[in-house]
């Protein structure tokens, strides 16, 4: 990010889940607040810069993904609430919009929404001026990474580290050095509540086919030009060892082709997003470990 400014990235993003609203049939994604937060109408959307490109292929494989890395970690969510988490973390949330149309409010489910200062203020400006409510069980967190700690802001918070928490961090880790990445998996898992973290993260365009690394490689330039470069690329098998060596159990690792499947049922233009894969890890509750390594005792 450019020091002081928001990210530009977060509202690219948040004007593609608004164009698959309008373009991509059967939705992989439903939102209903996603035209609304960047502030249009069907004719504005579509008519804007940022969308230009909706109908190539390539923005319509964006789309794609975005969509369903969105899909996997709510559907990840209402199984963690299933099972009684009821603390969700938003981890660089941008212009996400769970929070404004939250399914579990009914259940106690609240929402810590953590981002850059910068980014979270014009975020809130955006919802005072798109008419979107701030429900009481949404906490803003503002955090500068460069010189303040998570898991102590989170704290001041109000957030019970004792208590197991659903951590989504979409769209940020590609962007982040891989200390950063493996620092803030770190926190999370350190937490002795426990919980679960979604996040996605890029192979190496090495495994590219030639057409889809020039693709990858103008994408990487826009975000570059927006001072968001790409940084971080992991190996699977990598990262999953480092997941374990966390503490983190029951890694689900996806790929864009893997969505298709599962959402969509057969080929698509998932098929095309070689390169992306989200990541759903658990960690057990320190207290329950504890108990599984306590030796037993005779009655």
């Amino acid at each position: 990010m450019i020091e002081g400014q928001p990210s530009a990235t977060a509202f690219r993003v948040a004007m593609r889940r608004a164009a698959h609203q309008l373009l991509d049939k059967p939705l992989i994604f439903e939102d209903p607040l996603a035209l609304t937060i960047v502030g249009g109408d069907r004719g504005s959307v579509l008519a804007r810069d940022e969308l230009s490109r909706a109908d190539s292929p390539g923005g319509e494989t964006i789309r794609a993904f975005l969509a369903a890395r969105s899909r996997f970690a709510e559907d990840r969510l209402a199984a963690a609430v299933a099972r009684g988490v009821r603390h969700v973390v938003l981890l660089g949330a941008g212009l996400e919009t769970f929070a404004y149309r939250n399914p579990f409010a009914d259940k106690g489910v609240v929402v810590f929404e953590v981002d850059h200062p910068a980014t979270q203020a014009w975020k809130r400006e955006r919802l005072a001026a798109t008419g979107i409510a701030v429900p009481d069980n949404v906490t803003f967190v503002p955090v500068d990474f460069a010189t303040e700690h998570l898991d102590q802001k989170l704290l001041e918070a109000g957030l019970d580290p004792g208590v197991p928490a659903f951590f989504s961090w979409l769209g940020v880790a590609p962007y982040l050095t891989e200390a950063a990445i493996l620092s803030t998996l770190g926190i999370i898992a350190a937490r002795p509540g426990g919980g679960e973290v979604v996040f996605d993260y890029a192979e190496s365009p090495e495994k590219l086919t030639l057409l889809q690394r020039l693709a990858f490689t103008t994408l990487a330039g826009r975000t570059a030009s927006l001072g968001e470069p790409f940084v971080t690329f992991f190996r699977p098998d990598d990262l999953a060892g480092r997941l374990a060596a966390l503490g983190f159990s029951s890694i689900e690792d996806r790929t864009g082709p893997d969505l298709g499947q599962i959402y969509l049922g057969g080929a698509s233009a998932l098929d095309r997003a070689a390169i992306g894969h989200v990541v759903a890890a658990i960690k057990t509750a320190a207290t329950a470990t504890a108990e599984l390594d306590e030796p037993a005792t005779a009655a």
